[in-house]
């Protein structure tokens, strides 16, 4: 059965829930769907830590193949033959062959990618549950409570505890986008997809200098808003906000863009432009770039242990800077699939182990017991058949530092049989 209960304000609500405590047979039922579940997380540990350990010293095997191969240039505007099919390092400052546009709202700016960001106010629901045992039964008392918010995706009301006084519009009228440059040049080069999916550092642009787009729109700050009184909105308003990555730089072809200007459009209702406001604000995006020449495009480089080399950072860095931050990233991404690893392993033990829990549920101190001990038991596991899938993935790479690491492997379980106490002899 269901007790609601209302705090005076209709944001708000409390519901108690209640049902029979679960009998033996039913504890024991669950625990056997966990053991399934445990045994599928426990098997995919396996893998997640095997494939880690290859994939993370066949990229620092390409990392150190690229460092020895990579070719500098010292001419970013010029496209010479003998460096055909090298892997070369260049840095320049970003350069695109015409402006993007949004024509809802007229703004234009000359970068690699402009993004619009809508938002609509709407209902958010949040709820708060604890458990407990009362009179035979567990009982659950969940607190739901209402706030109105700005959110960038439609928040389904229909799934609310209580949709009534709290309902969201199905939709937006104003649909969130990203505009990507056709062509992105750093000097004569042509960078491929790939390159140009790396440039991905947002910043807002700001709007302060812009006029009203349309009479239904209205200018706040580094928004505008589609609302009555953008000071007190209401639910279903909504606000936009404008994001922009790499900005266009200097080309010898194109012009210079080291100054960005931002046009605004006021339109009318024939929609033709009346008036235009602009201000530079911001300097051009300098990017290192290591690819592959192939003519003018700049592609992956495939080395000789199987990896590809597609590298992009902003700012002005050397060839051994580039690739020590890669080798850096290389290491964070490794220990956090083997932390990943571990975890998992830990968990799926714990659960397929739950039974035992489960048989010793109605005495409670024997219980503590056993949980106690299946958890040191799970961490123990778990340690070693990790590191012992580890030195499994570095067989075919280093052997001795394999065989060092099976042998670490040992270490838990024989930490944990050194402190149970020896049987007497009889």
């Amino acid at each position: 059965f269901q007790q609601f209960s209302d705090t005076g304000s209709r944001k708000e609500h409390v519901k108690i829930t209640s049902e029979p405590k679960p009998g033996f047979l039913e504890r024991l039922s669950e625990t056997s769907g966990g053991m399934l579940i445990g045994l599928v997380t426990f098997l995919l540990a396996f893998y997640v830590l095997f494939t880690n350990e290859g994939r993370a010293l066949r990229t620092a095997k390409s990392l150190d193949e690229g460092l020895s191969l990579v070719v500098p240039l010292d001419n970013i505007h010029s496209i010479s033959q003998q460096n055909e099919g090298r892997l070369v390092h260049l840095v320049g400052a970003l350069s695109t062959t015409k402006p993007l546009f949004d024509p809802s709202y007229g703004l234009s700016i000359r970068a690699v990618k402009l993004k619009r960001n809508v938002e609509m106010y709407q209902w958010v629901e949040y709820e708060d549950s604890k458990e407990y045992e009362e009179n035979g039964e567990i009982k659950k008392e969940t607190k739901y409570s209402y706030n109105t918010e700005w959110k960038s995706e439609v928040v389904n009301s229909r799934n609310f505890d209580r949709e009534i006084g709290h309902k969201n519009p199905s939709a937006m009228a104003v649909e969130s986008f990203t505009a990507v440059s056709p062509n992105v040049q750093v000097g004569s080069f042509v960078l491929s997809k790939g390159l140009v999916d790396k440039i991905d550092d947002f910043k807002q642009l700001s709007l302060s200098h812009l006029e009203d787009p349309h009479a239904d729109v209205t200018r706040g700050g580094d928004y505008f808003y589609h609302s009555d009184n953008p000071r007190r909105p209401e639910v279903g308003d909504l606000r936009v906000s404008f994001f922009y990555a790499g900005l266009s730089g200097d080309d010898p072809h194109l012009g210079s863009a080291a100054m960005v200007s931002l046009q605004m459009f006021l339109y009318f209702a024939s929609s033709v432009p009346s008036s235009v406001t602009s201000k530079n604000f911001s300097l051009s995006s300098k990017v290192t770039v290591i690819a592959r020449q192939r003519g003018d495009q700049l592609v992956p480089y495939h080395t000789k242990s199987g990896d590809v080399l597609e590298i992009l950072y902003s700012g002005d860095l050397s060839v051994e800077e580039v690739f020590q931050k890669e080798h850096e990233s290389n290491t964070m991404k490794t220990w956090a699939l083997r932390a990943a690893g571990w975890l998992s392993m830990f968990v799926g033990i714990s659960l397929m182990t739950r039974i035992f829990y489960t048989l010793v549920d109605w005495f409670p101190v024997v219980r503590d017991l056993v949980n106690v001990g299946l958890k040191a038991f799970a961490l123990c596991v778990a340690s070693s058949l990790s590191l012992l899938t580890i030195s499994a993935g570095w067989l075919f790479y280093r052997p001795l530092w394999a065989l060092l690491l099976a042998l670490l492997s040992v270490v838990p379980i024989v930490v944990a049989r050194s402190r149970v106490p020896p049987k007497k002899q009889q």
